[in-house]
């Protein structure tokens, strides 16, 4: 086991996905951890899964993780603040200028107050959906402010850093600005998106692939949740929107006759801008190193894919990343491995010679 940074207790307030998945990460370190939520069931749960004990009137944590829905975050928080006057307090809601406000407006002690908001999560929510390694690599935003000292924030970068995740300091105002635009507004297109699937026919989604499954992917989010964190960041979120809107005004306008003058050209610089955006993503390891992409065709029998794997390491090329397409009614999927461009070729060749089918 692997010694914690935090001495403990520490509380956890809300034993949903991130709440059990904060203690399940915790208790693999040895730490005491509290667990609290409004609903019994969900503490039951999540103390059968070892992430941790209920609470009892004698405890004094440490730290306090308020992992609640974001319309009662500043509640919570301060109410925590008040029955635990020696702790520093932390909340992982996906939003920070609004509630630091609302704790100021409320008068609660903000000097042991410390936002926080780890970039990680499932389209599944609960006790049971929860990991313990689900913040691992992942961003894990410390939304700082003037009224905290360095000393008492320690506590809540040391939970980060012993639940694996990368420390990223921001204000936030800076943080709502950048979730608006890296998550809430791509949570507003992919839904859209997929709404139009409603009326669509079956034949039309029968074609469906891969790309349009990974447009789509988040549309699949709780919409009570979803309808809290957009209410809360709106300013940010609408004006990234209005962006968009002009974007794609420019767009209808050129395709409405693409055979006008100039036309094809805005048509091409509207999407040889979202190749430069999309470059600008960190790839692994938080470089922006672009991969090749090896396709290869795997039987949808037990242990291919486990093969498969097992013989790139064979061949001694390290694997970047892995996606799988899986078309309906067809006995094969399609393993896109990506790689380091020098390293393509050799893989190609190789896996061919083993019997493996590279696709195109």
């Amino acid at each position: 086991m692997v010694e914690s940074r935090l001495t403990g207790p520490v509380r956890v307030v809300g034993a949903g996905l991130l709440g059990t998945s904060v203690a399940l990460g915790l208790r693999q370190r040895g730490v005491d951890v509290i667990l609290a939520d409004a609903s019994p069931t969900h503490v039951a749960l999540a103390v059968d899964l070892g992430a941790g004990r209920p609470a009892s009137p004698d405890d004094r944590p440490e730290l306090v993780v308020v992992a609640v829905p974001p319309d009662v975050t500043a509640a919570v928080v301060a109410a925590e603040l008040a029955a635990f006057p020696d702790a520093i307090v932390t909340d992982v809601a996906s939003v920070k200028a609004g509630i630091l406000a609302e704790l100021r407006e409320r008068g609660a002690d903000v000097s042991r107050y410390l936002g926080s908001h780890p970039l990680a999560g499932r389209e599944r929510g609960g006790p049971l959906a929860a990991r313990a390694d689900l913040f691992a690599g992942r961003p894990w935003v410390v939304a700082a402010h003037d009224d905290i000292s360095y000393k008492r924030a320690s506590a809540v970068d040391d939970l980060i850093l012993d639940l694996g995740a990368t420390l990223v300091e921001m204000t936030p105002e800076e943080h709502d600005r950048g979730v608006a635009l890296i998550s809430h507004v791509p949570q507003v297109v992919s839904s859209l998106m997929a709404r139009r699937f409603i009326d669509a026919t079956e034949a039309s989604l029968g074609l469906a692939g891969q790309g349009v499954r990974d447009v789509t992917r988040v549309a699949a989010s709780d919409p009570d949740l979803w309808v809290q964190i957009l209410g809360a960041n709106a300013v940010s979120v609408r004006d990234i929107l209005v962006a968009y809107r002009d974007d794609l005004d420019r767009f209808i306008d050129a395709l409405a006759d693409p055979g006008a003058t100039g036309a094809r050209r805005r048509i091409a610089e509207e999407l040889a801008g979202g190749n430069t955006g999309v470059e600008r993503l960190p790839g692994k390891h938080g470089t922006d190193k672009r991969f090749t992409t090896v396709i290869v065709m795997v039987d949808d029998r037990p242990g291919q894919l486990a093969r498969l794997l097992a013989e790139i390491g064979e061949i001694g090329v390290n694997l970047e990343d892995l996606r799988l397409e899986h078309s309906p009614g067809r006995q094969v999927g399609l393993a896109e491995i990506a790689v380091l461009p020098e390293a393509a070729s050799r893989l190609t060749t190789e896996l061919a010679a083993r019997g493996w089918r590279i696709a195109g």
